[in-house]
């Protein structure tokens, strides 16, 4: 197995690959997608985007769905919107999901949030 070596080619693929997911993170995403957006195998570019940001394509977009979420809930969002609004197409998973990276359900989030920036 070969190394793969830092390139301008590379970058561009990675760096356009998170902007991507940045600016699309309400859609669904599959390594597919991305690919064929970047104009690259599937293959390759898991491997260059774990290289470079040291999580997968998937496991960043998760990340971002969190971030983008949880702003939602603070600023009073509904949870059933807030989970369309993120990329989820079911609320029960959306809650699930949303429990295990943040430690608590999208309510408790919610209503941790709101006496926080109340008192």
């Amino acid at each position: 197995m070969s190394d793969c070596y830092s390139n301008k080619g590379q970058l561009n693929t990675v760096i356009g690959t998170r902007h991507y997911l940045n600016n699309h993170f309400d859609k669904a995403l599959n390594l597919h997608l991305l690919s064929t957006v970047r104009h690259t195998s599937k293959f390759h570019l898991l491997r260059l985007f774990k290289k470079y940001y040291g999580q997968t394509p998937k496991q960043y977009l998760n990340g971002k769905r969190i971030e983008h979420a949880k702003e939602f809930l603070r600023n009073g969002t509904s949870i059933t919107e807030t989970c369309f609004k993120v990329g989820f197409e079911c609320p029960s998973s959306f809650t699930t999901f949303f429990k295990s990276r943040a430690g608590m359900t999208p309510t408790e989030f919610q209503k941790k949030a709101i006496f926080t920036k109340s008192g």
